[in-house]
C-alpha cells in the first residue's frame, strides 16, 4: 500500500495553492524511518494576512446560501473523504507513525464530525419576543467571519476536519495552521476540499507557531482563535487575542486520573487503564496516566494490567496486528526519556517497560515501550507534569475523601475515568472530580455531540458538540416597530 505525496507542499490560500512570501520551506520527517517525506512552505505575516482576505471575501455568500446548501457541500466532503479513507490513513501513519488502523478509525471518527455538523445547521434557530402589540424583538445567530485555528500534532487529520467543521456549518471561513512536524494529511485535505467547496473558505497556512501561529493571533480581521496545546502556548495566544478582543477556545493539556473503587469489574478496568493510558502512544491531552487504586484491589489490578501488556504489539504501523505505533518526532521522544528517567532517579520502580523499543525493519523509528511505574509520590515530577507519552503512574488510596484531594490537586482539569459497579459512587464522583470530561467504566471514548474540553489550566470552550456550533455564531437583535408611531424619551 503507497500513495503518492509531493515533493513540496505550497500554501493553499485561496482556493489555489501559493508560494509563501519569503519563498521559504521546512522538511518534514518520517518518525518511522528518520527520512524526509515531504518539503512544505513556511508562512510569514503576509501569507497569513492574504489568506485571512481570502476567508474574509468567500464566508459571506457562504452564510448568505443557507443551511440547506451548506448541509448539503459538508455532506458531499464528508462522503468524498470516506471514499479515499485509506489514502488518508496511509498518510496519517505516514506523518505520525501511529497504527494504521487506528489512522483508519480516525478518519471515520472525522467524517462523523462533518455529518453531525452538516446536520446540527438545520436546528440552529434564533428566537422571537412580542414585547407589545406592535413591538417585536429577533435574536437571531450570525456567523463569526474568518476563524483561526491552530492545530495539534497529536491528531493531525482528526483535529483539522473536527475544527473546521462547526466554523464552516455556522458560516464563517476558516485559516488554519496544522502542526509544524504533521501538516501533510490537512494539506491533502485541502486539496480535496477545495473540490467541494467554495474557493477561499478553507484556507491552509504552514509554518512554525512562533511566524506563522503569532501572525494568525495577531491578525486583526480573524475574530475567534481555536487551539489545541500545551498550557504554555495557550495562555500566550490568550494573552495575545486580547489585544483586538478575538474570542478564544482552548484546548490545552492534561494529566488526568482514572480512580479504580475496590467494587470495580477489574477485568474491564484493567483493560480501560491500557487504553486511557497508551492510546496514540500516550500522545493524547485526556491520557489516563495517574491510576489511583483502592489499596484493596491494588495487587490484583497491577497483575491483570501487567499480564494485557504483551497484547501491546509495537511495530509495523501497517501490521494488522500492531496496536502501538512510534512518537511523532525526535525531539517529544527525548523529552519521554528524560522523564522516565527522572521518575527512576525519584526513587519510583519500574514495572513494565521504561526503554526504546527496536522495531524489526525500522533501525530509526521513534518507538518507546509502554511504560508503567509502580506506587507513585503525588507530590514528585512523574505525577504532576504531563508527559504526553506512554508512561503511567499508580497512586494508592484508602479514604475517598483524601483520594479525591489529590486527583483535584493539580491545576489540570481535562478528563477524569471511574471504575466502579455502583451508580451512586459513579454519580458522587463525577460531581467531586475537577474535569470536563468524565468516563463511567470506559476511557477515551469521543463520540460526536458529546462536549468535550477542559477546566482549569486544561482550558475553556466545548468542541465536538452543539455547543461548539453556538460558539462560532454571534447573537444579533433586531427590533422591529410596526405602530409608526413618534416615541420620545420620559
Amino acid at each position: 500500500m503507497k500513495f503518492p505525496i509531493q515533493d513540496t507542499y505550497q500554501l493553499y490560500i485561496g482556493g489555489d495553492w501559493q508560494t509563501s512570501a519569503s519563498g521559504e520551506t521546512r522538511e518534514i520527517l518520517s518518525p518511522l524511518t528518520g527520512e524526509k517525506i515531504c518539503r512544505v512552505s513556511e508562512a510569514n505575516e503576509f501569507d497569513v494576512s492574504a489568506a485571512v482576505m481570502s476567508g474574509k471575501a468567500a464566508w459571506p455568500n457562504w452564510f448568505m446560501s443557507g443551511p440547506r446548501k451548506r448541509q448539503a457541500a459538508l455532506m458531499q466532503a464528508a462522503d468524498r473523504i470516506l471514499e479515499e479513507a485509506e489514502r488518508f490513513a496511509w498518510l496519517e501513519t505516514q506523518n505520525t507513525g501511529k497504527p494504521w488502523r487506528e489512522s483508519l478509525a480516525n478518519v471515520r471518527t472525522a467524517v462523523d464530525r462533518l455529518r453531525y455538523y452538516a446536520g446540527a445547521i438545520r436546528v440552529l434557530e434564533g428566537n422571537l419576543q412580542q414585547v407589545s402589540s406592535d413591538v417585536l424583538s429577533m435574536n437571531m445567530r450570525e456567523p463569526l467571519g474568518v476563524i483561526g485555528i491552530i492545530g495539534a500534532w497529536n491528531f493531525p487529520l482528526n483535529m483539522f476536519l473536527g475544527k473546521i467543521a462547526p466554523a464552516l456549518a455556522a458560516g464563517n471561513a476558516v485559516v488554519y495552521k496544522p502542526a509544524e512536524h504533521t501538516p501533510l494529511s490537512t494539506l491533502e485535505l485541502a486539496r480535496l476540499l477545495g473540490e467541494v467547496l467554495p474557493a477561499g473558505l478553507v484556507n491552509v497556512v504552514t509554518g512554525p507557531g512562533r511566524t506563522t501561529g503569532d501572525a494568525l493571533v495577531n491578525h486583526p480581521d480573524i475574530r475567534k482563535i481555536t487551539i489545541t496545546g500545551s498550557v504554555e502556548t495557550g495562555r500566550r495566544v490568550m494573552a495575545a487575542a486580547a489585544v483586538s478582543t478575538k474570542q478564544v477556545t482552548l484546548e490545552l493539556g492534561g494529566k488526568n486520573a482514572q480512580i479504580v473503587f475496590p467494587d470495580a469489574d477489574l477485568d474491564n478496568a484493567a483493560q480501560g487503564v491500557l487504553l486511557g493510558a497508551f492510546l496514540n502512544q500516550g500522545q493524547v491531552c485526556t491520557s489516563g496516566s495517574r491510576i489511583f487504586v483502592h489499596r484493596s484491589v491494588k495487587d490484583a489490578l497491577l497483575k491483570k494490567v501487567l499480564a494485557l501488556v504483551p497484547m501491546l504489539r509495537c511495530g509495523d504501523p501497517y501490521e494488522k496486528t500492531t496496536n502501538v505505533g512510534c512518537i511523532v518526532y525526535r525531539e517529544h521522544l527525548d523529552r519521554i526519556l528524560a522523564a522516565i528517567e527522572k521518575g527512576r532517579l525519584e526513587g519510583t520502580e519500574v514495572l513494565t517497560g521504561g526503554a526504546v523499543q527496536d522495531i524489526s525493519g525500522y533501525p530509526n523509528g521513534l518507538f518507546v515501550q509502554p511504560t508503567l511505574f509502580g506506587e507513585t509520590d503525588n507530590a514528585s515530577t512523574l505525577a504532576t507534569r504531563e508527559i504526553f507519552g506512554p508512561v503511567a503512574t499508580t497512586h494508592v488510596w484508602d479514604e475517598e475523601e483524601e483520594m479525591l484531594g489529590l486527583v483535584n490537586h493539580l491545576d489540570y482539569g481535562l478528563a477524569a475515568g471511574i471504575w466502579t459497579e455502583n451508580l451512586g459512587t459513579a454519580h458522587r464522583t463525577a460531581q467531586a472530580v475537577e474535569a470536563g470530561r468524565v468516563w463511567v467504566n470506559c476511557y477515551n471514548l469521543f463520540p460526536s455531540g458529546a462536549a468535550f474540553g477542559g477546566t482549569k489550566a486544561s482550558g475553556f470552550g466545548r468542541e465536538d458538540s452543539f455547543e461548539t456550533l453556538l460558539a462560532f455564531t454571534q447573537v444579533k437583535n433586531v427590533i422591529i416597530d410596526n405602530s409608526r408611531k413618534h416615541r420620545t424619551f420620559y
